[in-house]
């Protein structure tokens, strides 16, 4: 007979400290995204999945807490879903049931995905690409999932740009032309600024699934930097998007304000207690650091300051 090996992980710690956060990282898998009238979208997930821990238990039995977390993760994914963040939500639920000392589950995955578009000009097919940001945390009390997206785009710096179009204007009265032949000028043709790299990054979190598509979540991501990058770019292609950022540049913080009336516009069903993260980094191109800004905000409060009632 076999001796029953003691259960180390249940015994009291040399230190009664608890610990918010103890778990696995980097779990792979696979998750298949179910479209209307289409075929899914299989996604390569990555999962990390915590519980919390009480001060008087030493461990959460890695080895066996593993077993738990595949096996969630597991039935998790094991249908095509509609939302992402349900599997997050779900894997969570189900690490509470399984853990009963743990007061508070924790579940986040992001995957690549890849979506389909045209050039603006040349209208040629090709590919975008963004990552997906998915997360739960499931207590006693309830769950709150959030949904989001990262994305890269084009920014040009106004205020390069705006020692540009002064060079400009000295340029051209030099040469005798009028102000207003200048001023209609500079209106059509803007003049150039560094460009930069961007990356925004928006997600929303509620309690419950979030009233947002990750499509529009995208898109509102996108839309808020100078201009869209693709994949393809044609020479018609290259020119639109050069003229477009030079249109509306915009600082690093400009693009994190244009989220917020993105989200606003696209998403007035929110639940106002919804939290909505805005984020955006610029690669610089002439300076060896990069440009950062970020609000994290409340959708009543987000609203109320968009639409000027603050």
């Amino acid at each position: 007979m076999s001796q029953q090996l003691p259960d180390v992980q249940a015994s009291s710690p040399d230190v009664s400290v608890g610990l918010n956060r103890v778990g696995v990282t980097g779990v792979e898998k696979l998750v298949k995204l179910g479209r209307t009238d289409e075929r899914p979208i299989v996604l390569m997930a990555e999962f990390d999945v915590f519980v919390d821990l009480p001060s008087w238990r030493k461990g959460a039995d890695m080895s066996r807490n593993m077993e738990v977390v595949d096996e969630t993760l597991e039935a998790a994914v094991a249908q095509e879903v509609h939302r992402v963040e349900d599997v997050c939500g779900d894997a969570a639920e189900r690490l509470i049931d399984k853990h009963e000392y743990t007061t508070k589950a924790e579940v986040r995955m992001e995957a690549e995905y890849v979506t389909r578009e045209r050039t603006p000009e040349s209208d040629r097919p090709t590919q975008s690409t963004a990552d997906i940001i998915a997360s739960a945390t499931a207590t006693e009390d309830g769950t709150h999932e959030e949904i989001g997206a990262r994305v890269t785009g084009m920014t040009v710096c106004p205020c390069s740009q705006g020692m540009s179009t002064s060079r400009a204007r000295e340029t051209l009265r030099g040469l005798d032309v009028e102000d207003e032949v200048i001023d209609e000028f500079l209106e059509e043709v803007p003049q150039p600024g560094h460009s930069q790299r961007g990356h925004a990054t928006l997600t929303v979190e509620s309690e419950g699934a979030p009233e947002a598509d990750l499509n529009d979540i995208i898109r509102v991501a996108r839309d808020s930097m100078s201009a869209r990058i693709y994949n393809l770019a044609k020479r018609p292609d290259e020119d639109h998007m050069t003229y477009e950022s030079h249109k509306d540049a915009k600082f690093v913080e400009d693009c994190v304000r244009a989220m917020a009336e993105g989200v606003v516009e696209e998403f007035p069903d929110l639940p106002d207690d919804a939290i909505v993260t805005m984020k955006q980094s610029n690669d610089e191109s002439i300076h060896q650091h990069n440009a950062h800004a970020e609000r994290v905000a409340e959708y009543e409060t987000l609203k109320a300051e968009v639409n000027g009632d603050d």
